[in-house]
């Protein structure tokens, strides 16, 4: 064989084997500076050093999809991986409203034991069913912003314009007498600014990573007492976990472990930074108490939890697994 040939063949058999690498696209909504973001990296970092021909790309701050346009092609297969707010998807499974329930989480450890009990993989079968599957849990905490003033009590939002994060949490704030405009945490900034809203909740960690603290006077953030607790795992299509080489699953697997692990540590670190970062703004920081955490369930339990119960079938049975675990 000339060395052209020989060198024609070799460049074919490179292309060839390039071509049998699989690539994987993950999107989600946030900054390149969110843990979440954090989370999707670690994994797509831990694969590309098992060297197992596999390749996560991803798509931050909203690039690919809308934030709450994702569960849908990831369930077609039109989307690989995505880090998703699962209550997201509460038009399509029902029973992914109680991933965003006024006061079921009551601390980080608490949301780490709910990951892995019996009410976590009735949740999985109902993905499942959508050709999804949970390569990392993580719950993130969070509080409210008010833009002039704060919010603690039920009381404190009666009239208010606010935007909550999921149905469950609507329910309860309109059970207070707050009025809801519903949108992406991405979009709170922007609603702020031109006084679309009055207050928001949503996690620390978006709070800290859309600037919100340069719109509000108050905020009251996730301490020991925690009201808001929201379950964003990253997820994956199953067919395409499905179709991946032995090697490649037990790559993604490991990957997500420490990811996960990395998810938990630092969610019980959002908190206390987003405190700082408020304070260094100068803005108010206020706490809630037993007492106002104790209206706050009182009423979710008239509203939410009777609601959620209400509407959807097998919601009791959900929900006695959620509240059974300690």
């Amino acid at each position: 064989m000339s060395n052209f040939l020989k060198t024609t063949a070799l460049s074919l058999l490179l292309v060839g084997g390039a071509a049998q690498a699989e690539e994987l696209r993950l999107s989600h909504q946030w900054s390149t500076s969110d843990v979440r973001h954090e989370v999707a990296q670690i994994v797509a970092d831990e694969v590309a050093a098992a060297n197992v021909d596999l390749e996560i790309t991803i798509f931050p701050s909203k690039s690919l999809f809308k934030p709450r346009e994702q569960y849908r092609p990831l369930s077609r297969g039109q989307l690989d991986m995505t880090v998703f707010p699962l209550s997201y998807a509460g038009g399509q499974q029902p029973s992914f409203n109680l991933t965003l329930m006024p006061g079921l989480v009551k601390n980080h450890d608490h949301a780490a034991r709910l990951s892995q009990s019996p009410f976590m993989e009735a949740l999985e079968a109902k993905m499942a069913e959508d050709d999804v599957m949970v390569l990392v849990h993580g719950y993130l905490a969070g509080g409210f912003v008010g833009k002039d003033k704060c919010i603690t009590s039920p009381a404190d939002v009666v009239g208010m314009q606010t935007r909550a994060a999921g149905k469950s949490f609507e329910q309860m704030l309109v059970g207070a007498g707050a009025s809801i405009t519903s949108m992406a945490s991405s979009e709170i900034y922007s609603a702020m600014q031109t006084g679309v809203l009055d207050a928001a909740n949503t996690s620390s960690s978006s709070f800290v990573s859309y600037r919100i603290f340069e719109q509000v006077d108050c905020y009251t953030p996730a301490a020991d007492i925690a009201l808001w607790f929201l379950y964003q795992p990253l997820l994956m299509n199953k067919s395409t976990f499905d179709g991946l080489s032995a090697e490649q699953q037990t790559a993604l697997l490991a990957a997500a472990e420490k990811a996960e692990a990395h998810y938990l540590e630092q969610a019980k670190l959002q908190d206390a930074a987003s405190v700082e970062v408020f304070e260094k703004a100068g803005v108010e920081i206020a706490q809630m108490t037993a007492e106002d955490f104790a209206a706050w369930q009182a009423l979710a339990q008239e509203t939410s939890y009777a609601a959620f119960v209400a509407d959807v079938p097998g919601g009791q049975e959900l929900l006695d697994m959620a509240l059974a675990v300690e």
